[in-house]
């Protein structure tokens, strides 16, 4: 009886750590379509927005202070704990980008859009990717999945290399662009480092399973 809800208890946390998930893509194609539809009104609410997640954070770790301390786990159950204490740490970090690309779109306004030249959009589909593949790797306790996730980091990087190549050159072939540019170049990091957090979730996950770390950056 005390194993089964100790197990109950483990698994609405890790329910938690799905919504916070859910909420994140969420808040994160939110404000990609605001970026792209350049669209003031929706990108303010994704700021809006952040609040709902920082709040599934604080409850994940209260939760999981609370069940430290009262079952005093060991071994392979605390480390499931301190893993989804670490994820859900990194989702926020995530969704915190979402937040930063909205009011970089508000930065940028209505003026001609030089999205189109990058591949930002793309590499964000990558990430909420990874994302997805990340929380189900840690689910289904499946190494394999966790470490492909780390690959398609590497996708991230290249893009976000390219992307950085691209908008420099575009600031010294038109100046006059010069604030959209930064504000691109910024949101472009924004996604390679979301990238780069849900790389850590997948080490986590890696952790968990065979108790010692793993390096998939």
């Amino acid at each position: 009886m005390i194993r089964e809800n100790f197990e109950k208890n483990m698994l609405e946390l890790q329910n938690k750590m799905g919504e916070m998930v859910d909420a994140t893509i969420k808040v994160m194609e939110k404000a990609f379509i605001a970026l792209e539809k350049q669209d003031m009104e929706l990108a303010l609410d994704v700021i809006e927005d952040d609040a709902y997640i920082d709040e599934l954070e604080n409850e994940i770790n209260q939760m999981a202070v609370w069940l430290t301390a009262k079952e005093q786990p060991v071994a392979r159950d605390l480390r499931r704990i301190i893993s989804m204490i670490k994820m859900s740490s990194d989702i926020e970090r995530i969704a915190d980008f979402a937040v930063n690309t909205a009011k970089a779109t508000i930065k940028i306004g209505k003026t001609e859009s030089m999205l189109s030249k990058t591949s930002v959009v793309e590499m964000k589909n990558i990430a909420m990717d990874m994302l997805v593949k990340a929380l189900k790797a840690f689910v289904e306790e499946d190494v394999a999945l966790a470490k492909a996730v780390g690959s398609l980091d590497d996708k991230i990087d290249k893009m976000n290399y390219e992307n950085y190549i691209t908008l420099t050159n575009c600031l010294k072939e038109q100046p006059e662009h010069a604030e959209e540019i930064v504000q691109l170049l910024f949101i472009n990091r924004f996604v390679e480092r979301a990238a780069d957090h849900i790389t850590n979730m997948a080490e986590s996950t890696a952790y968990f399973i065979k108790g010692r770390m793993f390096d998939l950056n």
